[in-house]
């Protein structure tokens, strides 16, 4: 590698650090993937300029260009066009498309060790690492392509009897049968795609039973995984841009994974092998009965609540990303600013269907980021809040993680909601939230429910408030 490339893959690996370094803070995000985006581009026309390579064809720099090219056309029209709701799918597209290069590169490279004189054969190490991009590619690809598929609504959960010890038997099958490949230092492709089509068949299985409300978590580890492929990849060709870029993504995955876990609390074990989520009918509490009725509210009683407030909370959820109303709602929070009252939002870890989704869609409307409080600052302050409103958010609030021993949810931390003097749940319907349980919330006295979709609820909402 010559003098220049080193350089630029140096100020590279600085942008990728500072870049993300930037993400975690909403305000500086579009600056940190901008700063990203930039190293990446430097890496790769310094990889296609300087790189020492001898004999390459044209036709394959044509061939490079083209692809570079349709790539960047297809994610940019994708990324423009995505609607906020469908963003964890498109992160999930994404982490199956970086898997699925990293098990073609390997494909690739031990398709270069066939038929090789001994002496220039591969070492155990290096087909060791052209195996595990295979496995680990595989595992991500689809098991990201399921991830986008139970997102998206077109797959449910998967119940197979055993499901446990299947996907246990196929994780140490796939390990023996790598090691073996190693050990006998054989270069037969029946085996490799062997192992291919095995590990396909584990990404799938490691995901279709994991439940909708273990969603976030299962995100984080599949980008993680999508970074450990990359910085495989990069071992694979020497190259320090990939290596250093794999290992920031992975990491960074991994910690944002064992985040996601605490704020559930559930360990990282209990959600690939839990299969969390399950469905129930009706809210039953130690007696199986329903806990009690619901009150139903209509905008103008709302508006006449949060008129006459001092302090308001607005607890954001997924539906107020399905409904698109994170405009309408900024505009509820100014004109009860403007008449004197106290308005925050509480953010729960793992509101919505990926991590940090309700800060990102608030910042899209412009939310002053001051206003957004975490869950653990947040809970103290309910009981001195006078309305909550909670706005298409589910099971992040639901009682039962307190109260009810044999719910699901138990032992999750939530937003304490309930401490509040009054609370206002604007829903659709009485279906139940992404966990796929009923919430206690609903029949408290202190809830009234404000039926109807998000943005239109919203907007009579804000136009009553005008009038007073």
């Amino acid at each position: 590698m010559n003098l220049t490339l080193s350089i630029i893959y140096l100020i590279s690996t600085v942008t990728f650090t500072f870049g993300l370094k930037f993400l975690g803070h909403p305000e500086t995000a579009k600056k940190g993937n901008l700063i990203s985006g930039i190293g990446m581009v430097l890496a790769i026309i310094g990889t296609l300029v300087f790189h020492d390579i001898e004999n390459v064809p044209t036709i394959n720099y044509i061939l490079i260009g083209a692809a570079l090219l349709v790539g960047t056309i297809l994610g940019w029209i994708m990324a423009m066009k995505v609607a906020m709701t469908k963003m964890p799918e498109l992160v999930s597209l994404f982490n199956g498309f970086g898997g699925g290069s990293a098990l073609l590169i390997g494909i690739v490279e031990f398709g270069n060790n066939v038929g090789v004189e001994e002496s220039e054969k591969v070492s155990a190490a290096i087909l060791a690492t052209i195996l595990s991009a295979i496995v680990i590619g595989s595992i991500t690809f689809t098991g990201s392509l399921v991830a986008w598929a139970k997102l998206d609504g077109s797959m449910k959960d998967l119940r197979l009897p055993k499901y446990n010890l299947i996907n246990n038997i196929l994780f140490v099958a796939l390990i023996a049968f790598s090691a073996y490949i190693v050990m006998m230092d054989t270069d037969s492709m029946v085996l490799v795609y062997t192992l291919l089509i095995v590990s396909l068949i584990y990404g799938y299985l490691f995901v279709a039973p994991i439940g909708g409300a273990d969603m976030p978590v299962v995100i984080s580890l599949l980008n993680s995984l999508t970074g450990i492929a990359a910085a495989i990849t990069g071992i694979l060709y020497g190259n320090m841009v990939m290596i250093v870029g794999g290992i920031l993504v992975g990491s960074a995955g991994f910690i944002l994974t064992f985040v996601m876990c605490t704020a559930m609390n559930r360990s990282l074990g209990s959600v690939i092998f839990g299969a969390f989520g399950g469905g129930s009918d009706a809210l039953a509490g130690p007696t199986g009965k329903v806990a009690g009725t619901i009150k139903k509210t209509t905008a103008s009683d709302a508006a006449v609540m949060m008129n006459y407030a001092n302090k308001v909370v607005i607890v954001p959820g997924y539906g107020l990303a399905v409904a698109q109303a994170q405009h309408v709602i900024h505009e509820l929070e100014e004109l009860l600013t403007k008449k004197g009252v106290d308005v925050s939002y509480a953010i729960h870890p793992v509101a919505g269907r990926m991590p940090g989704h309700m800060n990102v869609l608030l910042a899209e409307s412009n939310v002053d980021y001051g206003k957004l409080i975490e869950m653990d600052d947040i809970n103290p302050q309910f009981t001195n809040t006078d309305v909550v409103l909670v706005v298409g958010a589910n099971d992040v609030v639901n009682p039962a993680a307190h109260n009810d021993p044999s719910s699901p949810i138990y032992g999750m931390p939530i937003l304490d909601v309930e401490n509040a003097k009054h609370i206002i749940v604007n829903k659709r319907s009485m279906n139940a939230g992404y966990a796929g349980i009923e919430n206690e919330l609903f029949f408290n006295q202190k809830t009234s429910m404000l039926f109807g979709d998000a943005k239109e609820a919203l907007t009579k909402l804000v136009a009553e408030l005008k009038n007073m």
